[in-house]
């Protein structure tokens, strides 16, 4: 008798597990999977002191824990002690599954006497004893190297690639709200075949920027401003008004985590967006008219099916 994927997928010992915030997406992968979301409690005391437990057994499993760490630091530390109760608990194996990888922007010293959150989060990531991590779209791809563990990374660009095609934008141009984004919209812009802007800022602190300009041409064109993170909507918002000022025809933005920190999307209401599209690695449960949200779990579903078949996940890279 011949398998297919799904049916070898459902006979294999493993198990998908979940933290409050992240459940939401989980209950997505695991419709996607056609199998069971795992039964966890995490229990509050009154201090704001909580535990993990699994009401099932997961020994010799291959245990995949999907939470992603946005504020506040409760998701966090929920998937750390997730992930020391699997290992107290003998699991097989131990996947962090992580859509967005928070504290991801603290990927260097940029001055004296800073710390360095991305290495230290991995840090304690590996500590608490993963065996693999599964991530999409960190803000900085050397962030993959302060792991001692195997990084799938992924791309939301297969996601938002589809959106675009169905745009039908003749005269698009591609732009990056930072220089830091270049690479990102270079990829971009070399796939779609279309030109690419950059637009130049400076800050005075963070989430404040004093002053911005465009590098290129954008007149008459219909932009489409890609970016990872979206925070407080400083940058993008203050980007596309400026680029319809200098005679666009329209602007649009994708970035892959939607942080939407007050007051992100009142500014992104009262801008010059067409449109702003994320995707659901962060819940957004703000409302606004310019927002949409597309989904990235089946794309997770697939790679947690190809990891627990030991399979290539290149085939999902598009860009």
């Amino acid at each position: 008798m011949v398998f297919t994927k799904l049916q070898r997928m459902q006979d294999r010992p493993f198990k998908i597990f979940s933290g409050n915030k992240s459940r939401y997406f989980a209950e997505k992968v695991c419709n996607s999977l056609n199998c069971p979301l795992g039964n966890m409690i995490i229990e509050h005391f009154a201090d704001g002191e909580f535990a993990v437990s699994y009401e099932e057994s997961i020994r010799g499993k291959q245990v995949f824990l999907i939470q992603s760490t946005f504020p506040n630091s409760d998701n966090l530390m929920e998937l750390l002690l997730m992930i020391d109760a699997a290992k107290r608990a003998s699991a097989k194996s131990i996947v962090a599954v992580i859509p967005y990888f928070g504290w991801a922007r603290q990927d260097r010293k940029d001055k004296p006497r800073v710390s360095i959150g991305a290495k230290l989060i991995a840090d304690m990531l590996s500590a608490a004893g993963i065996n693999r991590l599964i991530t999409m779209d960190l803000h900085a791809d050397q962030i993959q190297g302060f792991f001692n563990v195997p990084v799938d990374h992924l791309y939301a660009s297969a996601v938002f690639l589809e959106h675009i095609k169905q745009l039908d934008l003749s005269n698009m141009v591609i732009a990056t709200p930072d220089v830091g984004g270049t690479k990102r919209a270079s990829a971009y812009s070399k796939f779609l075949g279309c030109p690419m802007v950059i637009c130049y800022k400076l800050r005075k602190k963070a989430n404040e920027i004093s002053d911005m300009q465009i590098i290129g041409d954008v007149e008459g064109m219909d932009v489409l401003l890609i970016d990872d993170i979206v925070d407080t909507a400083g940058t993008i918002t203050k980007a596309s008004d400026l680029i319809m000022e200098q005679g666009a025809n329209s602007v649009r933005a994708i970035a892959s985590h939607a942080v939407m920190s007050d007051p992100a999307s009142t500014r992104v209401d009262s801008s010059a967006l067409t449109e702003i599209i994320f995707t659901d690695s962060i819940p957004y449960s703000k409302k606004s008219e310019k927002v949409k949200i597309l989904s990235v779990a089946d794309m997770f579903a697939d790679a947690i099916m190809r990891v627990c078949n030991n399979e290539s996940i290149s085939s999902l890279y598009v860009v």
